[in-house]
């Protein structure tokens, strides 16, 4: 907020330096960025003062509001505008009707007319404000609107009357492609849409709604009778409407930072005082307006010992009331509390706290007590925390490198890894024009990092990342935190087996058991080629998918080198960490061991062979291991060779060989019979 030294004294008794200003505001939680001297025009030298100002306090992005806060630091007198008007014309609503169709987004709308206005350049005095916050000056109407903007932080507008057709206000959305034109010079016209809100009169848009009047309806040397708009706006709807069209003004400022309703009318009193004294004019009796109900000011208790409690200071209750009353907070004092009435512009006092924080900042914050010492203790490691260092270490020791990426992507990018029934979602922003989608996977980044060392000459390449997704469904955004993964394809008979004993293992240090995670092939997955993806889920539950990135979609990317990747929701395997393990034994005995290799269809999976031996219930079957497939002229087109191998073992003794000769022959006889397999001998 730029400020005029001579502006803020005009509301301070006595006045103070630009020094004793800038030493108080920044006392007071108002830190003053810079100075620097200025010419105001007429021989009238001034001093601008940069203030920073909070979010919170769109109260003090105004003179009013900064003198208001140098009066309470420093016991000054704080003496604000008080307007009186006298309407000698008229009733308003005979010259204009005003309708709000969008109370929500707009919660007060206020009109007032002034007939008979002189349109000329503005007084000195007027000129030298503006000029000395570095305004240029316009004339005298369009003067006073800024004036009131800069002198109390409500913005305001004026229409020329006769430009207003049919002699109507409406405040609503826009139609869709709905054009507007802009006021300003060089501005041009832009297309509206349905989440703009404007202000039209019968036909048109005259003002996008807290953002910008328009060119149309704007006061020139010949305008005779204006309309005072006094209204405020969602910030929410400000703003968007204001990135939207990369339109930015004083007022979108404000209006995001929030104007309470309550504030409205003051402030077009203030403007219609300042017209009526440096245009003339006539003023119609009445307001015409439309909104919905203001809000009662809120009262806020605070305790005093909670307030002394919190500061660390024995500060007396007359003290705590002395400061809350100079910033205009209206305390009222009992035993054990002060209850505070809030005015319309202190939008950022809800709680007590909020007052505590008032009464500390205003007593001073040198007043607080500052201890030697602290003592702090540390708390146990989260387990979440500890199961992403223990999956990185496991990741890291099989040769995977970890990637941190953003989670920004092009259009280009995201468009492959879009399932069916789903959306993307688009950041709205003029910063993220070149990559404005937030990735719904993470391969999509991965493969971005695996191009750069592609082109590095980095060949046998792992790499990780655990990060968000982001996804629409149904109407309801999903974000989740995953684990991408991708290997180069070094082998192609191993195909995703490295990249599946890479799972295996997170299984085994997440869940405890490796045999938990689950592959099971599908081929619904667009972005991976047909006949090398599967699905992977653990304990029944779905996790993700495991594949052979496609061609086409590589070529997105610019990588040549053929991948495998993995995507799994991280929350299942995270949530049961650290894993409860059952201590056992080593086995007392060895094991007897057997290969079988059967000739299966092509489409016949390693899983199905696996479940049917399980479902057979052999007896002192200890474990089922897939060996290898193998495909040639020998074993005939559109079959494989499919190695597994049984391992038997009895706690209490020595296996033979025929205790497990029996269990072997069931086991190949039940995969000829019901898988259609033939046994290679």
């Amino acid at each position: 907020m730029d400020a005029s030294a001579r502006w803020l004294n005009d509301y301070l008794d006595p006045p103070c330096t630009a020094e004793e200003q800038a030493a108080i505001l920044t006392a007071h939680a108002f830190p003053v960025e810079h100075m620097a001297p200025v010419d105001a025009g007429g021989g009238l030298r001034d001093m601008k003062i940069a203030v920073e100002v909070t979010s919170n306090r769109g109260d003090c992005l105004s003179h009013v509001g900064l003198a208001r806060e140098i009066a309470a630091g420093s016991g000054r007198t704080f003496r604000p505008p008080a307007p009186t008007n006298r309407a000698m014309g008229p009733k308003a609503s005979s010259f204009i009707r005003v309708v709000n169709h969008e109370k929500i987004r707009c919660p007060i709308y206020t009109a007032r007319i002034i007939r008979g206005v002189s349109v000329k350049p503005s007084p000195q005095w007027l000129a030298q404000r503006l000029r000395a916050i570095g305004q240029i000056p316009r004339n005298n109407i369009v003067d006073a609107t800024n004036f009131v903007l800069f002198e109390l932080g409500q913005p305001t507008h004026v229409f020329d009357l006769a430009k207003i057709k049919g002699g109507e206000i409406n405040i609503r959305l826009a139609r869709a492609r709905e054009r507007f034109l802009p006021i300003g010079e060089g501005e041009k016209e832009i297309e509206l849409t349905p989440d703009d809100l404007v202000i039209a009169d019968a036909k048109d848009a005259v003002a996008i709604g807290g953002v910008k009047g328009g060119a149309l309806s704007a006061v020139t040397n010949s305008t005779r009778d204006i309309l005072i708009e006094s209204a405020t706006f969602a910030p929410v709807t400000v703003r968007n409407s204001s990135r939207r069209h990369r339109i930015e003004s004083a007022s979108a400022y404000r209006f995001e930072r929030g104007v309470h309703p309550g504030f409205v009318d003051g402030a077009a009193e203030r403007l219609v005082q300042i017209i009526l004294d440096i245009a003339g004019g006539e003023l119609c009796e009445g307001r015409v307006a439309d909104g919905a109900p203001i809000a009662a000011e809120r009262q806020v208790p605070m305790r005093l010992q909670r307030c002394r409690g919190i500061l660390g200071i024995d500060l007396p209750a007359a003290r705590m009331t002395e400061v809350l009353s100079r910033l205009g907070l209206h305390p009222v004092a009992s035993a054990d509390k002060i209850i505070c009435t809030i005015p319309p512009e202190r939008l950022d006092i809800e709680r007590e706290i909020d007052l505590i924080e008032e009464v500390s900042r205003l007593n001073g914050y040198d007043d607080l007590p500052v201890a030697e010492t602290i003592s702090i203790r540390v708390a146990a490691p989260q387990a979440v925390v500890q199961a992403k260092r223990a999956l990185a270490d496991a990741l890291s020791g099989m040769g995977y490198v970890e990637a941190v990426t953003h989670s920004l992507i092009s259009e280009s990018a995201a468009e492959p890894f879009v399932a069916a029934g789903k959306e993307s979602l688009r950041v709205a922003d003029d910063r993220t024009r070149a990559e404005p989608v937030l990735r719904t996977s993470i391969i999509s980044s991965l493969l971005r990092v695996r191009r750069l060392n592609e082109d590095q000459g980095v060949a046998d390449l792992g790499l990780f990342e655990i990060a968000s997704t982001f996804v629409k469904c149904s109407g309801d955004i999903h974000e989740r935190q995953r684990l991408g993964l991708l290997r180069d394809v070094m082998d192609p008979v191993l195909g995703l087996r490295p990249l599946r004993g890479a799972l295996e293992g997170l299984a085994g240090v997440l869940a405890g058991d490796s045999s938990l995670l689950r592959v099971s092939p599908c081929g619904n997955i667009p972005w991976l080629e047909h006949g090398a993806q599967a699905s992977i889920s653990i304990r029944g539950r779905d996790l993700g998918w495991i594949g052979i990135i496609d061609g086409s979609v590589r070529g997105r990317f610019g990588v040549e080198t053929r991948v495998a990747a993995a995507e799994i929701d991280l929350e299942p395997l995270l949530a049961g960490y650290p894993p409860l393990r059952e201590v056992e034994a080593l086995p007392a005995f060895p094991p007897i061991e057997r290969d079988i290799s059967a000739i299966l269809d092509e489409q016949t999976s390693w899983e199905k062979v696996r479940k049917h031996i399980e479902s057979l219930r052999l007896d002192l079957l200890e474990s089922i291991d897939f060996m290898g497939t193998y495909r040639g002229k020998q074993i005939g087109e559109g079959k494989k060779s499919l190695t597994l191998r049984l391992r038997f073992r009895a706690r209490e003794r020595t296996l033979t060989h025929d205790e497990v000769d029996p269990q072997v022959d069931a086991a190949m006889r039940s995969l000829e019979k019901d898988l259609g397999a033939s046994i290679r001998k």
